[in-house]
């Protein structure tokens, strides 16, 4: 291997140690290898910043595994050294690596070698970003998940209502809901004041036949069930209303990128908000779409021998 590097470092990540190594030395000679251990609270992440930073490193790897790396980078990255995470699955099929070479000289030999390619890091705003979206899609599955209970349980006390409503958590849905909580039935009365008055909700057949559908038998046990499940939604979806409000506040700073995202047949500003949040506004990272859908995990590899090609998955990266 080539040496390209005079002065740089791995580090061997893990939840209480930060194992470091900094090679230094001649790109024509045997480097010098220094070795120190650092903990992970704030102070020792900050005295393993100055370690590096008074050895003269220009450039520093660390690993993508799990979530340990991502406190050990935000405080690196403030760095004068740039700052490279490599992505797990290249440095294990790397060749030459064995169990009795530590990870961090292993790591700081491929760097000082140019044999990582770099990973890409969106900036801190982006990150946050991110970290919002993955977290309403979430929570959009808890919503979901809850809503199928109700479902579920409605069908238990046999009553029908998915039968006659095309969402039966519409505005219509909703009150037809809240009065089998209040009342454990719904009468005529009250499905005439509420059919009235009615938003969006879609009926599939007539308002007789929904009556009936809504006589099932339900015990206290059953509202007491909706109730939670009911309860849960609502907190839910007015989590999901505080994250949006967050998220238009970041994208404020991004409605070039927006608009031209919206005009995308099937985007609007909700999924531009992940797009921005998963590959960020710079494109300089990703040259060609080619790159963009390598990184996205969208291109199969290749696995060739013999001049026989054989089947190869596509690779769906965990993104940082």
């Amino acid at each position: 291997m080539q040496d390209i590097l005079e002065v740089c470092a791995g580090l061997d990540v893990h939840e209480k140690t930060v194992v470091a190594c900094v090679l230094n030395g001649k790109l024509n000679k045997a480097p010098q290898k220094e070795i120190e251990t650092f903990g992970t609270t704030t102070q020792e992440l900050f005295q393993l910043l100055e370690w590096l930073e008074v050895r003269g490193c220009t450039h520093v790897v660390m690993e993508s595994t799990g979530v340990y790396w991502k406190p050990v980078w935000n405080i690196l990255e403030s760095g004068s050294f740039e700052l490279i995470l490599a992505n797990a699955y290249q440095i294990k099929n790397l060749p030459g690596r064995k169990t009795d070479i530590k990870d961090s000289e292993w790591l700081a030999q491929l760097l000082r070698s140019g044999l990582i390619s770099k990973s890409f890091v969106p900036s801190q705003p982006i990150r946050e970003l991110r970290d919002l979206t993955r977290y309403r899609k979430k929570l959009l599955y808890e919503v979901n998940k809850e809503k199928n209970r109700v479902h579920k349980t409605l069908q238990d006390c046999n009553i029908k209502i998915t039968s006659y409503l095309a969402d039966i958590f519409g505005d219509t849905g909703r009150k037809i809901i809240e009065k089998i909580l209040e009342k454990r039935t719904v009468t005529e009365g009250d499905l005439y004041v509420i059919l009235s008055g009615r938003g969006k909700s879609k009926l599939k057949g007539k308002a007789g036949d929904l009556l009936k559908a809504l006589q099932g038998k339900v015990e206290e046990h059953h509202v007491r069930m909706i109730q939670y499940c009911y309860d849960h939604i609502l907190f839910l979806e007015k989590q999901i209303e505080g994250i949006d409000e967050e998220i238009a506040q970041y994208m404020n700073a991004y409605e070039e990128e927006v608009t031209l995202l919206d005009s995308i047949p099937g985007i609007n500003e909700t999924a531009a908000a992940v797009i921005i949040g998963e590959i960020g506004a710079d494109m300089n990272q990703f040259p060609t779409d080619k790159q963009l859908s390598s990184w996205a995990g969208l291109s199969p590899g290749n696995n060739e021998s013999a001049g026989k090609k054989k089947e190869v998955k596509s690779l769906r990266e965990t993104k940082c």
